[in-house]
């Protein structure tokens, strides 16, 4: 299981209970909740991904069970993984839920890449590809 379903429970039913829509994306060997289009929460193994105002993030390491959020080896401001201890009640969960919907709004949206394999010829609004046609003499 890469990660824990009944987190992922827990959380649905906090968002609904809050009426946010939101979309399920599985990414970084979890499941990820996209709010408006942006990562808000996620579940990696047993550990809450929190998205929340960089501003109260040094802050936000203080509490039971919160470590830095390091995929890649850096430490990413802003993103917080909370382990099991702290987000094992109902109360610990709703406040990093909270934290991160109250964000969210002010949260910027990462850019999307291209997905390897795509042409990289980009069409016209016209719709015709730019640049040189292969067969064409010049």
């Amino acid at each position: 299981m890469a990660f824990d379903e009944i987190l992922a429970d827990r959380v649905r039913s906090s968002l609904a209970y809050h009426l946010v829509a939101c979309v399920e994306k599985r990414m970084m060997g979890g499941l990820c909740f996209m709010v408006s289009g942006k990562m808000c929460l996620g579940v990696v193994d047993q550990r809450l991904m929190v998205r929340l105002d960089p501003e109260i993030y040094a802050d936000s390491l203080n509490k039971t069970g919160c470590t830095p959020m390091d995929f890649t080896g850096k430490p990413m401001r802003g993103f917080v993984f909370v382990r099991p201890e702290g987000h094992r009640s109902k109360k610990q969960l709703e406040s990093w839920i909270e934290l991160a919907l109250e964000f969210n709004p002010r949260a910027k949206a990462s850019q999307r890449r291209r997905t390897a394999g795509k042409s990289s010829s980009r069409r016209s609004r016209t719709g015709r590809t730019s640049g040189r046609n292969k067969g064409s003499a010049t």
